[in-house]
């Protein structure tokens, strides 16, 4: 691949590797915008003055960081694998794709909330006409969004046509646009018994981890919904088998989960209340356009020598 930029000014940005996080056939999409941008792009890892990484292979990363590298963008909103790693350090500025795909996920977190209220995966699976009981109105609901940015906010926006409650999680409990109500943190104990579906869109952190758990699940009404589109370890997935299988909530959406990938045999792939998507919010060409948009912006405040979008709090991991 000849990523030589033809222009000789603007920073050295080298993008790969090639074998990346999305497919190569998108790399040259990612060129693109960095040049778009105002860098130039080069094949030498070592020239570089910032490199937009878009391994999946995350240990490979370190290899092409030496002291010249004064920034790192990052294909994921979520860094908590590299946090865990030690891969991400205070010598240089890294920054995630936090927001990018908020329009999308969100989009994806209503389609799962939608299928649970009607419950579209049983009747999919159905081999007898049933009518009595089998849904219910999604329209009006009471709606917990757990960690409400990029994806939660797109998806109060999303929901404005169905007159829901929409109650808005975050760390800070700051207004959010759109919400009916505002918590922080702290404060969502009350709210377990008060959502119809509760969606997980806050970061992977360590005091996220199993924020809902079997006490969580216990306080909520028995027809109520989690839909997880942040992370698998959010949720305490023994937990949330057991509460499956014994009734005691409506279901559950997740296009994340731990384990992830999901195994064969494992109880969510045969519990009729579960409807799994594997990790599909984001199609691949919708992604790629996402990240190229905010590559180029990045690239461009870059040059000029401005703040950074989504730069990663290494202290806060996220």
């Amino acid at each position: 691949m000849d990523t030589q930029a033809e222009h000789s000014t603007g920073s050295r940005i080298y993008v790969g590797p090639e074998r990346d996080y999305f497919g190569a056939e998108y790399t040259d999409t990612f060129v693109e915008a960095v040049e778009r941008g105002g860098g130039r792009v080069v094949d030498d890892p070592e020239q570089a003055e910032a490199l937009v990484w878009l391994g999946s292979d995350n240990s490979e990363l370190p290899t092409l960081l030496h002291s010249g590298v004064r920034w790192v963008q990052l294909p994921s909103a979520g860094v908590e694998s590299l946090m865990e790693k030690g891969l991400i350090g205070t010598e240089r500025v890294y920054t995630s794709a936090a927001g990018v795909y908020s329009e999308t996920v969100a989009e994806h977190a209503l389609a799962l909330m939608l299928a649970g209220a009607r419950r579209l995966h049983e009747a999919a699976r159905a081999r007898s006409w049933r009518t009595a009981g089998w849904c219910r109105l999604f329209a009006g609901s009471t709606i917990v969004i757990l960690g409400a940015g990029g994806i939660g906010s797109a998806l109060i926006r999303l929901l404005e046509p169905f007159g829901t409650r929409t109650l808005a999680v975050t760390s800070s409990c700051r207004n959010v646009a759109g919400a009916t109500e505002n918590y922080s943190a702290e404060q969502t104990a009350k709210l377990w018994p008060e959502g119809d579906f509760f969606v997980i869109a806050a970061p992977a952190t360590q005091a996220t981890e199993k924020m809902i758990g079997a006490r969580e699940l216990d306080a909520m009404q028995s027809h109520a919904w989690v839909v997880n589109v942040a992370r698998g370890p959010l949720i305490d997935t023994d937990a949330l088998v057991e509460a499956l299988a014994e009734g005691r909530i409506g279901g559950a959406a997740l296009d994340v989960t731990d384990p992830e990938p999901l195994p064969e045999g494992h109880p969510l792939w045969t519990e009729p209340r579960a409807l799994i998507t594997p990790h599909a919010a984001n199609p691949p060409d919708a992604l790629a356009r996402a990240l190229a948009g905010r590559i180029e912006e990045n690239v461009a405040r870059f040059e000029a020598g401005e703040e950074l979008i989504a730069v990663v709090d290494v202290e806060a991991g996220y």
